[in-house]
């Protein structure tokens, strides 16, 4: 785990805390988990802030072997995801999707990328994506697109 997930899980907790939410019971039961996967440090760090504000425990991974330790370790209802990390060409991230669906099919996906064709984004939505996004889309809309499908059944691929 990187010294910067460490620090926002700590503040996290923290804030909860300070709120009165402090008992472990409580965390269980409101919790909700998101991961973030995106090579850029700027869009890890920004959407980690915005949806830990909005009451989610948030895990940030820039690169295909952190996000799937993570993904192995804790259960998320949410995972935002670009599908390109790094330098490769290849999309990493249906590979993403395709991990989360073998260990978590309830776990809901979100595919936020620059590298949108007609081909990736069906491929993506066969792998099980929920919905496709593409940069830059602010967090607000992006947020919508998360409390929407968290609050409704699995049905569709949300095109954006």
């Amino acid at each position: 785990m990187t010294a910067i997930a460490t620090l926002k899980r700590v503040s996290g907790r923290l804030r909860r805390l300070f709120s009165g939410r402090d008992s472990a019971s409580d965390d269980v039961a409101d919790t909700r988990n998101l991961l973030v996967v995106d090579d850029e440090e700027s869009i890890c760090l920004s959407m980690s802030e915005y949806f830990s504000q909005h009451g989610f425990r948030v895990d940030t991974a820039r690169e295909m072997e952190e996000a799937e330790g993570l993904i192995k370790a804790t259960e998320y209802n949410v995972i935002i995801q670009d599908l390109r990390l790094g330098l490769t060409r290849r999309p990493d991230g249906l590979e993403i999707i395709r991990l989360v669906h073998e260990r978590n099919p309830d776990t809901r996906i979100v595919v936020l990328t620059s590298y949108g064709s007609a081909e990736v984004e069906e491929e993506a939505r066969l792998a099980g994506a929920d919905a496709f996004l593409r940069k830059p889309k602010p967090l607000s809309q992006v947020a919508q697109v998360v409390q929407g499908l968290i609050e409704s059944p699995r049905t569709r691929t949300v095109r954006a």
